[in-house]
């Protein structure tokens, strides 16, 4: 599995030259602050980073403090408003079906309808996830047999006149697909926080869970406060 994040939440120019004074913090943490403080400051949301912005990232142990207090309390609607877009490759339709389970995410998955994977055709035919618990031995042996049995069939209705939209349902579980999915920061601590490893999630959509919570946080290191409490 590939995960790569391709987007993120930015302040307009606009809103930059003329209510963001020049301060060490990204554009998703000034966001964070601003609707942060909007909940408690009598301040216009417009207003908060000129009164604010030396109190809380002048003095990055407030700053830290705040965040770290929004995270104990839960107070995770602030972060409604930071959004993220990842590339997520070769991930299969059984981890699939357990993340679309998780509300507040967009979607755009690769079409076994319109995507033909029979082994003449571009894709060169589907790929597969092999779980751990299968690798090595007789398993294995027997796991890859029926992948490719999976292939045959396939190829045999394709070429038996079958559409690609009815031959994909003999298509199996493990076979991979690719992901454009997207959400607020707020969907991505609760998807980690049902997901994580350790807690009963399976392997595969745990590492999903882990590599999107490594991604955040190289880029917004302050979330890091939001992940530790989930």
């Amino acid at each position: 599995m590939k995960v790569i994040l391709m987007a993120k939440t930015q302040l307009t120019e606009q809103f930059i030259n003329e209510y963001s004074p020049n301060v060490p913090a990204s554009d998703n943490e000034k966001l964070a602050l601003i609707a942060i403080r909007n909940c408690y400051s009598p301040l216009k949301p417009s207003e908060i980073l000129h009164a604010e912005s030396e109190r809380y990232f002048g003095d990055k142990a407030n700053g830290e403090r705040l965040f770290k207090q929004i995270a104990n309390s839960k107070h995770t609607s602030t972060m409604e408003h930071i959004h993220f877009a990842f590339s997520v490759e070769d991930i299969s339709r059984a981890a699939l079906a357990q993340l679309t389970r998780h509300r507040h995410f967009g979607f755009s998955v690769k079409s076994q309808r319109y995507v033909k994977y029979g082994s003449g055709d571009k894709s060169g035919g589907f790929d597969y996830v092999t779980p751990a618990s299968v690798t090595g031995g007789k398993a294995h042996e027997i796991y890859d047999d029926f992948m490719h049995i999976a292939q045959e069939t396939y190829d045999r209705l394709r070429e038996a006149g079958i559409p690609a939209e009815d031959a994909r349902n003999v298509l199996p579980n493990a076979a991979t697909t690719h992901i454009v999915m997207s959400g607020n920061l707020r969907a991505i601590l609760e998807f980690y926080g049902k997901r994580q490893e350790g807690r009963g999630a399976q392997a595969e959509i745990a590492e999903l869970a882990e590599k999107m919570r490594q991604l955040v946080q190289e880029c917004e290191p302050w979330t890091a406060h939001f992940f530790d409490v989930q």
